[in-house]
């Protein structure tokens, strides 16, 4: 069979071509890696620093060998906006790095064990479901950004809004179906910037501010990303609803981890279970997601948009990716930027935000299609039940002991219940 590739993980490409090939992966991850920080109340350049410091650390922990780009985890958004309400910053951090704990330990495990174990514990009826609850517990937080003014007290019914919204979705829609080559792995990008620019020009019409440039003009070129860092930005405290909060989540988000070492050992002609091992490609999102909590950035996971530039450009090297990398944490020192990406408004962040929770839903529901998981079978049809009501529905376990609070979030309920069943529950045939 012909080798199609151009450059293969260890070839290093041109001088003259080098920046070009690194700066489409940053464009490939640019949107959904600060859309991630925008919806729960971070500060966008956190997020592409931890998105470049992480990728760095997990080439290095798996030693070079694997292509993979880390940016912000979308499965993490509705338990970080809960613990943002409640533990704040120092919350949200702490989760973070229990997540990429999670990680490390199981990479241990895989190492003696092998990983055998995972399957039980997390078969497609299991994840399937969950994946599902991710996507569909997050529509409403879609829908009062596209809908009301002010969408945290659901206030300001506005049709505006909603025509910027329904843009939004739209362009992601054409961008997605009708785009080629490049175009058509960035279409999140590529539609939040046309919402934009509906946006301005809907605002022009009806003399209203939907865009406000105020934090643009005050703005400097360079500036220090806002990290936060236990015990010099802020005071440690232990927060045990992040902790149960975010650790289930990271079984979750692992199985996504799976997949795409899967797709990138079909693509690069490779086999990253064996080499550099399984346990090592775990080790390095665990240690990206710890890089990323302890400076106060959302969670990262791999992501399958970098995957799909590598598909079309038959370019998988390690440097280029490493290229993009190092453009991210650049990038998030310039201050008129991240001021850029905090002047968009809420309607387009909303329509940007159906699409992309609907296609996370429309997955778990792809894992269960592609399994051929029987719903005549009674455990089949109560596990999914169970997790789709109580992730759905928002079951929140809160628990008072004394003056604090012990708060666990619908998906890390359901994901924990979802489990449970599956193994207590007997086989049918």
């Amino acid at each position: 069979m012909k080798d199609d590739i151009i450059l293969h993980v260890d070839e290093k490409p041109k001088a003259s071509q080098w920046f070009g090939l690194s700066f489409q992966h940053l464009f490939a991850m640019f949107g959904s890696t600060v859309l991630v920080p925008i919806l729960v109340g971070i500060n966008p350049a956190i997020a592409l620093l931890s998105s470049g410091l992480g990728t760095l650390a997990h080439m290095s922990v798996t030693r070079f060998k694997v292509p993979a780009y880390m940016g912000s985890s979308f499965a993490y958004i509705l338990a970080m906006q809960m613990l943002m309400k409640n533990g704040g910053m120092p919350a949200i951090a702490q989760g973070a790095m229990t997540g990429g704990l999670v990680y490390l330990v199981v990479a241990i495990i895989v190492k003696f064990v092998g990983k055998g174990w995972i399957d039980k514990v997390l078969p497609p009826i299991v994840v399937g479901p969950i994946v599902m609850v991710i996507g569909l517990s997050l529509a409403p937080t879609a829908i009062n950004d596209a809908m009301y003014t002010d969408p945290g007290k659901m206030t300001g019914y506005s049709i505006a809004y909603i025509i910027i919204a329904l843009i939004t979705v739209l362009s992601i829609v054409v961008f997605s179906i009708y785009g080629r080559g490049f175009l058509s792995v960035v279409p999140i990008l590529l539609g939040i910037v046309t919402g934009y620019v509906a946006a301005l020009i809907i605002g022009k019409i009806t003399g209203t501010t939907i865009v406000s440039f105020s934090g643009l003009s005050s703005a400097k070129w360079l500036s220090m990303p806002p990290v936060t860092i236990p015990f010099v930005n802020y005071h440690w405290a232990f927060y045990p609803s992040a902790i149960l909060t975010m650790a289930p989540i990271a079984f979750v988000t692992m199985t996504e981890h799976f997949g795409h070492i899967m797709v990138l050992n079909s693509l690069t002609k490779k086999d990253y279970f064996k080499d550099p091992g399984l346990e090592k490609t775990l080790a390095g999102d665990g240690v990206a997601q710890i890089i990323a909590g302890f400076v106060g950035a959302p969670p990262v996971t791999s992501y399958g948009e970098n995957i799909g530039v590598m598909a079309i450009s038959k370019i998988h090297s390690i440097y280029v990716i490493a290229g993009a990398a190092v453009l991210a944490v650049v990038v998030s020192f310039v201050g008129k930027i991240t001021a850029l990406l905090q002047s968009i408004p809420a309607p387009v962040i909303g329509g940007a935000s159906i699409a992309l929770f609907g296609v996370i839903a429309a997955s778990g529901l792809k894992i269960l299609v592609e399994n051929k998981i029987n719903f005549d079978i009674k455990r089949n049809l109560l596990i999914s039940s169970v997790v789709l009501v109580i992730g759905i529905g928002g079951m929140v376990l809160d628990l008072k002991y004394g003056s604090h609070s012990l708060q666990i979030s619908p998906v890390a309920i359901a994901t924990i219940l979802g489990i449970v069943l599956n193994l207590v529950l007997p086989q049918e045939d």
